[in-house]
């Protein structure tokens, strides 16, 4: 039944690279592309998001440029990062927007740390639903009489085994995110 396992696994993955670009999209005081990438931008009369109409780079740790591949597209994207929530002003030079990264007070500080909290338990939750449908696909194999019932117990120990492992990877992730957010 290590295929209900390694399926889990496949789900514990996605958790894992979800959270990985949910905490890159975070305003921590840095420059991050992934922080203006996924915006949408209206573009030639439909949504399309940053990446695919500019490019994103980093001119020093505290700035973002963005450069349209069309000049016409800057208003656009202006528009798209004053909307979206950000907090971030961005400054139009002609040629690309200009994104300063203000550096953090204290507060917005410990509000990320909550938000990096909330989104490690949204991964967490990922896991034990993913947990949840291989023990019932264990009972169900069980039931069919593929499986006996000490194979079943074998299969759910390996399970919580690789779950207690995942669940360390998305702690020392929210560790890490945390510690970084908090370093002045």
């Amino acid at each position: 039944m290590n295929q209900y396992i390694d399926q889990a696994k496949q789900e514990f993955e996605k958790a894992l690279l979800h959270l990985k670009e949910e905490y890159g999209k975070l305003q921590a005081g840095r420059a991050n592309p992934s922080m203006v990438e996924g915006l949408n931008v209206d573009a030639y009369g439909s949504s399309q998001p940053v990446k695919a109409v500019a490019t994103v780079t980093i001119p020093d740790p505290k700035t973002l440029q963005i450069q349209p591949w069309d000049k016409s597209m800057i208003a656009a994207i202006e528009k798209a990062i004053r909307e979206s929530g950000l907090g971030l002003n961005p400054v139009n030079n002609g040629i690309s927007v200009m994104l300063n990264i203000p550096p953090l007070t204290e507060e917005r500080r410990t509000d990320l740390v909550k938000v990096v909290k909330k989104l490690s338990e949204e991964a967490k939750i990922s896991i034990r639903n993913a947990r949840q449908t291989a023990h019932t696909r264990f009972k169900e194999a069980e039931g069919a009489g593929e499986m006996t019932e000490d194979d079943k117990y074998g299969s759910e120990k390996k399970l919580q085994e690789v779950v207690d492992d995942y669940n360390g990877k998305v702690d020392e992730m929210e560790r890490a995110k945390s510690e970084s957010i908090m370093t002045v």
